[in-house]
């Protein structure tokens, strides 16, 4: 049996469930939790031996540049990588070549890919948007490919798959600016959306404060209040969620790389 390593960037926990099941389809024994999600972790890690299972979020079909800043930590010596990219029903674009990319010059041999898909991180009540994605077929199919996967760790075959994807990639559009806000009148000071968010750009004292430049518009600290203080209502972003509601209507199945 197997160490699996599991590295991922999930502020709203889709990728680490994704992450987690395709595991469940694999044959190993001790299973390594690698959670570059919020500001604390610290990792600068070699791995030598295992596979690791490598996940990220899609935002605007590239990986996000603080999950690529903190993937920089995570090294190995060639050890066998399958990397999930979780989107949501857009299209995921350029993102997992530009993490095959990022993963073999980190000394990942990429054995297999796939592209899946989570409620995106726009949705709301009254404009959903892939909600409650990953479903339960979903996670069959995660499953499945963490068998497919096993199969061909034990066949010895550890070649790189054709991913989906455009080198150069994408240009990267800017993001600072927009960020959620608190009512008021609705906040508890719980402190929650603090917590959890990725960028370490929210403070809670007598009110909450959010410093809009350096957010990356995950919307982690909207999904975490259980009060429901904090929502996204830029002019810019609700004309992106009502054209995302339009046009990303269709359910989309994962697409796999063995």
């Amino acid at each position: 049996m197997q160490t699996a390593h599991l590295i991922y960037f999930s502020p709203t926990g889709t990728t680490r469930k994704v992450v987690e099941t395709i595991a469940q389809g694999f044959d190993t024994g001790k299973v390594i939790h690698c959670d570059l999600t919020l500001p604390s972790s610290k990792f600068g890690t070699v791995l030598t031996d295992g596979v690791a299972i490598i996940g990220i979020p899609v935002y605007a079909g590239r990986v996000p540049e603080l999950c690529l800043q903190r993937l920089q930590a995570i090294t190995a010596t060639h050890i066998p990588a399958v990397l999930v990219a979780l989107y949501g029903n857009r299209e995921f674009d350029d993102a997992l070549v530009e993490l095959r990319d990022l993963s073999v010059a980190k000394g990942f041999d990429v054995i297999a890919a796939g592209a899946f898909i989570g409620e995106h991180s726009l949705s709301t009540t009254t404009q959903p948007i892939a909600v409650g994605r990953p479903d339960d077929e979903d996670l069959k199919l995660a499953v499945q490919f963490g068998k497919q996967v096993a199969t061909k760790l034990v066949g010895g075959n550890v070649d790189t798959p054709e991913i989906n994807g455009n080198v150069p990639y994408k240009e990267r559009p800017s993001l600072g600016g927009k960020a959620p806000e608190t009512d008021d009148a609705q906040c508890i000071l719980c402190g929650k959306c603090a917590e959890v968010c990725p960028s370490g750009i929210i403070a809670v004292d007598l009110s909450v404060t959010t410093n809009a430049e350096n957010c990356i518009m995950c919307c982690a600290c909207v999904k975490a209040c259980e009060v429901q203080a904090r929502h996204f209502s830029h002019p810019k972003i609700e004309e992106k969620r009502g054209i995302l509601q339009k046009n990303c209507c269709k359910p989309k199945i994962p697409a796999i790389f063995i």
